[in-house]
């Protein structure tokens, strides 16, 4: 049976000598090992192949021996032994491709949780990261160390520089003209709603919804017709709904979409807006402090 399994180990010649030796005298099998330096300590992260009836507990008591500190140990599949560089890598691409897909990939290369059910559980440690002004949290047993923060914010920072890109390039062809050759959207507001409008005729909507389980946030949908999008309507109406929302009193705006929508990550960096992002099974949430903005005149 196959194990991940981190300790803390004293930062002194023979330590992990002397853990690999408890290993073998109890026919163990070491068959990864990542290294984690810190100033007292170090942080290793071993795979280990032990007979099918060991148990968390017999690999805690196991390295506890060996003088290892905060153990944690969890199943693992052969999927654990691939080469670490090639995963960062192999990330890094999946998000760029599918940037919403950031909380699910980064939490999977950490051995981590990104399901905002887990915040309820304060035993988690957090690592947090930011792209554009966007924050992503992700959380689990094992403490993360100093050189996971750094992986981790340097992808962040790889994402983030790429969306812009792609955003400057894409709203560049559109300086100096009109929208759609010759129309400007009117942005119209009417109740707890903002429209988008070009002659007249409804190209996007953003509606403000009333407040269901938290009384200061409000939940937001916003649509774009298919045809107009990729011009900056969709993140006009974001700004307005958010201003509104503010004047309707929230705090907070909630924006749900699936979690394979490319749009919303880049729109909420082009709105300026800062953001936290959860993503859970199939659906992805948007959570905009609104309190700081100006309100949207009613």
């Amino acid at each position: 049976m196959l194990w991940r399994v981190r300790t803390t180990l004293p930062d002194r010649p023979g330590a992990l000598a002397m853990l690999a030796a408890t290993c073998g005298e109890a026919g163990v099998n070491i068959l990864g090992l990542q290294i984690f330096p810190g100033v007292e300590s170090v942080t290793d992260e071993l795979v280990l192949s032990t007979p099918d009836d060991w148990t968390a507990a017999d690999l805690a008591d196991l390295v506890g021996r060996s003088g290892g500190l905060s153990v944690s140990a969890g199943p693992c599949t052969e999927a654990a032994l691939s080469d670490q560089p090639t995963r960062y890598v192999q990330a890094a691409r999946t998000i760029l491709a599918q940037p919403a897909s950031f909380p699910e990939v980064v939490a999977r290369l950490f051995d981590a949780e990104s399901d905002p059910v887990a915040e309820r559980d304060r035993s988690l440690d957090v690592m947090e990261m930011t792209v554009g002004d966007v924050q992503v949290q992700v959380r689990r047993s094992a403490p993360f160390t100093a050189t996971e923060h750094a992986r981790a914010a340097a992808i962040a920072d790889l994402v983030s520089d790429v969306l812009e890109r792609t955003r400057e390039s894409a709203m560049t062809p559109s300086m100096g003209r009109r929208v759609g050759g010759g129309a400007t959207p009117e942005y119209v507001v009417e109740g707890d709603s903002v429209s988008a409008l070009i002659d007249g005729q409804a190209v996007g909507l953003a509606v403000v919804r009333p407040a269901a389980e938290e009384p200061a946030v409000r939940p937001v949908t916003l649509r774009v017709d298919p045809a107009w999008q990729r011009r900056g309507i969709g993140t006009r109406l974001l700004v307005d709904a958010a201003r509104l929302a503010n004047a309707l009193g929230a705090t907070e705006i909630l924006l749900t979409t699936r979690s394979d929508n490319q749009a919303v990550l880049p729109m909420v960096m082009a709105a300026g807006l800062r953001g936290r992002i959860r993503m859970a099974a199939d659906t992805l949430t948007v959570r905009v402090p609104v309190r700081d903005l100006k309100p949207l005149r009613l």
